[in-house]
């Protein structure tokens, strides 16, 4: 079977998924759920085995292409593939107990399940087209399918609060992607001018060999409109009020997705776009910006942060000031600044979705988000708290775990930049998240057993998910598994090929003259290694 073949089956698997689940009320009450059941662990299980092949897969042959040009998987996009894959999966099986539960205490009805894993099924098929679009038209739209395919996930429960954090995510997020169309159809119309072949003015692949020839006025104009339209969805300040509203009220497995995959998208359009404005214009306004915005972000988020009593509020502006942190990288550049902001991408993704999952489970137990009520975790159901501790210090950065690893990986590439005064803002404000998070650890999960909460862990289906998150959490910052460094290494070289010229796009990793970072390294340069 070929590369093609596996990157069309890795779109039509969760829209086969979908279309059975949301078919299975038909069978009844009692049949329709385990119909509904069954078909969403065939699609992630099939879904994670597909990415991940295809990440192999390219980092061993290079890029695939399927429907002509229209779909383009290279190291760079192949890092989201292999997330939402991943991801997807443990959240999937997270969901079984999670919704199970629900539908136990007659939160939801049994059709309401099945949809449940259709719109799950759903919003992996449309971030899936967005980090496989190689036409910048359809990564617009496949961005603001995001939106319609998670919109009934944040709403899923009718409550008040939910359905107007559904409202307030929808009327946002589609005022702020109306601004990412202005910027492509700006790109488009400066492409079909200078292009020798018009109809190649919207791939991607295309624009970056020809982007030195693009009107540098009419590529600034265009990456500013990009800017504010994807990093809406991406929930950088400050176009992020919808993020803490719906990230708290979904489901939490969806609320894991919303911060552990679906920001991953935007930003990897983002870089998208920037490549083709610094091939433009030089990097001076991408970087400037980034720079800018990631500092407010992390600022914002950090802040905000320490002043929370919810507990997936708490989460949801921790993505923010995760975000912006990834900025600081893409705005710092270089070899190093790139790779420890796309490996803090996937660091933030595993530790992320391990907290949200561990907010499903303490909803589950105390009935509340409230960190006021929430007393002795780890004496009601130790497995839990424990877990959590170890997600919270990981979000800190402490090591061993994964985050710490990204983090001074970032400050190693701030300092050698020049950009020293820049890092001591972003370490001052990481210790008012470490002190945020530290006032949740000893507050919330630490402690004696409340009286009226029954001790016990949930379930398996629901601890499970989160043993294997964070084994992730701790291997990556304890070794970063040689493949995943090579296909950081080969992203890496994706954005400064595309940085330095517009003519090296589908395989610039297996250049000989590029300075190799294999396997370890990518870590070891962080100290001059």
């Amino acid at each position: 079977m070929t590369s093609s073949v596996l990157l069309i089956l890795l779109l039509l698997v969760p829209l086969i998924g979908m279309a059975i689940a949301f078919a299975a009320p038909l069978l009844g009450a009692k049949q329709g759920p385990l119909f509904a059941e069954s078909a969403h662990i065939l699609s992630i299980s099939l879904l994670a085995l597909l990415a991940l092949t295809l990440a192999a897969t390219v980092l061993a042959d290079g890029p695939v292409f399927a429907f002509g040009s229209w779909l383009y998987l290279d190291p760079l996009a192949a890092i989201p593939v292999a997330l939402i894959g991943v991801v997807g999966l443990l959240t999937g099986v997270y969901s079984l107990g999670y919704i199970r539960h629900d539908l136990a205490s007659g939160v939801i009805s049994a059709g309401k399940l099945c949809r449940y894993y259709g719109f799950f099924n759903l919003f992996l098929f449309t971030m899936l087209c967005t980090v496989t679009a190689n036409d910048i038209v359809m990564m617009w739209v496949g961005i603001e399918a995001t939106t319609l395919g998670s919109v009934f996930l944040v709403g899923f429960y009718g409550q008040r609060a939910s359905l107007e954090a559904a409202w307030k995510y929808v009327i946002i997020c589609t005022v702020g992607v109306a601004f990412g169309l202005y910027g492509t159809m700006l790109v488009y119309a400066e492409a079909s001018a200078v292009l020798p072949n018009p109809g190649d003015a919207s791939l991607w692949t295309s624009l970056i060999r020809h982007a030195a020839s693009f009107d540098p006025g009419v590529m600034r104009l265009s990456f500013v409109f990009v800017l504010i339209g994807f990093g809406t969805k991406a929930g950088i300040f400050p176009m992020h009020a919808w993020l803490p509203d719906a990230h708290s009220e979904a489901p939490s497995p969806v609320s894991a997705l919303l911060s552990g995959v679906l920001v991953n998208c935007a930003l990897f359009v983002l870089l998208r776009y920037s490549a083709i404005t610094t091939a433009a214009t030089g990097p001076g306004l991408p970087h400037t910006l980034f720079l800018v915005l990631g500092v407010l972000s992390v600022a914002a988020g950090s802040l905000l942060i320490f002043v929370q009593n919810d507990f997936k509020r708490l989460l949801a502006y921790s993505t923010t000031e995760n975000v912006g942190l990834m900025l600081v990288g893409f705005g710092i550049g270089g070899q190093l600044g790139i790779a420890a902001a796309i490996l803090q991408m996937i660091n933030h993704s595993f530790t992320k979705t391990l907290l949200f999952c561990g907010s499903g489970n303490v909803l589950m137990k105390y009935g509340t988000r409230d960190l006021r009520t929430i007393k002795g975790l780890t004496a009601i159901a130790p497995a839990t708290g424990l877990m959590l501790i170890a997600g919270a210090l990981a979000l800190c950065g402490i090591p061993p775990f994964s985050i710490f690893v990204s983090e001074f990986m970032l400050v190693t590439a701030g300092l050698r930049a020049g950009y020293g005064w820049l890092m001591v803002i972003c370490l001052l404000l990481l210790t008012v998240t470490l002190a945020a998070l530290l006032r949740f650890i000893g507050g919330s999960l630490l402690g004696s057993r409340p009286e009226g909460v029954p001790p016990g862990e949930v379930g398996g289906l629901e601890v499970v998910p989160m043993m294997a998150l964070l084994a992730l959490v701790l291997v990556f910052g304890i070794a970063v598994p040689r493949p995943v460094a090579r296909l950081v290494e080969s992203a890496t070289s994706v954005v400064l090929e595309t940085d330095r010229t517009s003519a090296v796009v589908y395989a610039p990793w297996q250049s000989p003259a590029r300075p190799a970072l294999g396997g370890h390294n990518v870590i070891r340069a962080a100290d001059g290694g």
